[in-house]
């Protein structure tokens, strides 16, 4: 009998299985899209336009609870490859891949397009949702807005390439509670802390930071002092490509 030869579409495949059929998979997944939603449906249930949130972007409002429905499936991303190095199954994996780079552009590319047809249809959901408590109200808003549905397949953006960055430290770290920690000490919390520094030049760098990016590119009208839609991306984009970039050079100089 021969060996089936080694192929990308059947490392993909051997990694979609895996994302599928992972139980904490579905735990990130369900606890994510329920944030989103119940705090859509909130925010919709509860807003009165004399309430002084007028001035808010209609989608940022409608999906508030992304900040927290995306932490979810950042840990996702961790568990996606920091979870192998946890249980040992990576080496089974880069065993049977012993290239071991496609083990890694795999579950990147799994991840993105599941979190990314997750992550849009949830806001759609929860947008659409929403609406129904704001339609007789200064925020109601449909789809064919200017703006509206590209802020909410901007939002979909953001949280996956987030995601993706937290995928790529837990590659480069390999623990799930280091890659966790680096992850909220990094990317959620030190912008913040360099945005209160007394200097205008941190301003222009903090806008570039990951949250700060996301966060433009879920908005349908344009925030003030913020960087462009096209700049936040292309500013996510690189930060992605830097978190995958280092376990990709570390990957084929260290053992497993």
């Amino acid at each position: 009998m021969t060996t089936p030869a080694l192929t990308p579409s059947r490392v993909l495949r051997s990694e979609w299985h895996k994302l599928r059929t992972v139980r904490s998979t579905w735990i990130t997944v369900l606890t994510s899209v329920a944030l989103l939603l119940g705090v859509g449906i909130l925010m919709g249930a509860t807003y009165t336009s004399d309430g002084g949130d007028s001035d808010v972007d209609t989608v940022v409002l409608t999906l508030y609870g992304s900040q927290l429905g995306g932490i979810a499936l950042a840990v996702l991303g961790i568990l996606v490859t920091a979870g192998e190095y946890a249980t040992g199954m990576i080496r089974a994996s880069l065993t049977a891949v012993p290239r071991r780079l496609p083990v890694l552009w795999a579950k990147a590319t799994v991840y993105t397009a599941a979190v990314f047809a997750i992550s849009f249809t949830a806001a759609l959901l929860t947008f659409l949702t929403a609406q129904i408590f704001l339609s007789d109200t200064d925020q109601a808003a449909s789809l064919t807005d200017d703006g509206v549905l590209a802020a909410v397949a901007g939002n979909a953006a953001g949280v996956t390439l987030l995601g993706l960055i937290a995928l790529g430290l837990g590659a480069a770290l390999r623990s799930v509670p280091g890659a966790i920690g680096a992850f909220v000490g990094g990317v959620l919390i030190v912008p913040e802390i360099l945005g209160m520094l007394p200097y205008a030049a941190m301003d222009t760098v903090v806008r570039y930071f990951p949250t700060q990016a996301a966060g433009v590119l879920g908005s349908a009208t344009p925030l003030p002092g913020a960087a462009s839609p096209g700049a936040a991306l292309l500013a996510l984009l690189l930060w992605a490509a830097a978190a995958l970039a280092v376990p990709a050079l570390l990957l084929n100089r260290r053992d497993v």
